[in-house]
């Protein structure tokens, strides 16, 4: 009976083990952040305080994405292989600054943001040419993406990390390198200008193609039912209002697109 009970545990462990490679789920619940810091958003991220002796410079990002990505999102990334160097360059400059608790939060925004995206585009050019990015073997699972001697999947990034930081907007800021995400912005996040940087890719994504509103049906992107709780608590129509100019019933029907996960791929 003991042997049974430990064999019983033993594929249980391999089981969880299994699931959370294929499947994310310590990130998914926030549980896999690894010791990295995060601070909540309070305010608006204009005011916040955000000084520190953090002196990392984003611009080498900014250069790239201006000269790969459009400003639709859609991004060039045949061109981008023949600078992938100097993005290899740039996300050793990230693994190498790594964030403590003296940074501000929207120090932390932006470098969490950045080492997403860019980790994402390095992702596909390692893979490329491709389809889409669900064609590679756990793109959000898997541990890639280096902090100092730490190393975290993007799900990790997403769940673990930015999902804490009480900063919904972060939905649209960090692109899967999909048709229907959020797109990338062609410029760094940077600190000084974050809270402006968020704003525009929430109301962009909001009012793009990627969500139907009118007064009495809202038909969303799948991104508002996977995180309906980071949105309001789940009060999607409050959350919308503001972003639209539409007098959105209260009682509004709400559904969702289909997501597509073709590559952001500029033709």
């Amino acid at each position: 009976m003991r042997k049974i009970i430990i064999i019983s545990v033993v594929a249980l462990l391999l089981g969880v083990v299994y699931l959370n490679k294929r499947f994310g789920l310590l990130s998914m619940a926030g549980l896999n952040g690894k010791g990295l810091p995060t601070k909540q958003v309070a305010g608006n991220l204009a005011v916040e305080h955000q000084i520190s002796n953090n002196t990392l410079d984003h611009s080498q990002w900014t250069v790239l994405l201006k000269k790969y990505v459009d400003d639709n999102g859609q991004v060039n990334y045949k061109g981008f292989l023949q600078d992938r160097n100097r993005l290899e360059d740039y996300l050793d400059v990230l693994s190498k600054q790594v964030p403590t608790n003296n940074w501000s939060v929207q120090e932390l925004l932006a470098y969490y943001i950045n080492l997403y995206n860019a980790h994402t585009v390095a992702l596909v050019l390692r893979n490329y040419p491709l389809k889409s990015i669900q064609d590679i073997d756990g793109p959000w699972t898997t541990d890639f993406v280096k902090i100092g001697d730490k190393e975290l999947s993007l799900g990790a990034l997403e769940h673990s990390i930015l999902r804490k930081m009480n900063e919904p907007r972060i939905h649209f800021a960090i692109n899967c390198a999909s048709t229907s995400c959020p797109k990338l912005l062609n410029e760094a996040y940077t600190p000084e200008n974050i809270e402006d940087q968020l704003e525009e890719a929430a109301l962009g994504f909001i009012i793009s193609g990627n969500n139907t509103i009118t007064q009495d049906e809202l038909i969303l992107s799948r991104i508002f039912k996977w995180y309906k709780g980071d949105f309001s608590n789940g009060e999607l129509i409050s959350y919308l209002k503001p972003f639209t100019k539409i007098e959105i019933a209260s009682k509004a029907a709400i559904d969702y697109k289909e997501y597509d996960w073709s590559l952001n791929e500029k033709n």
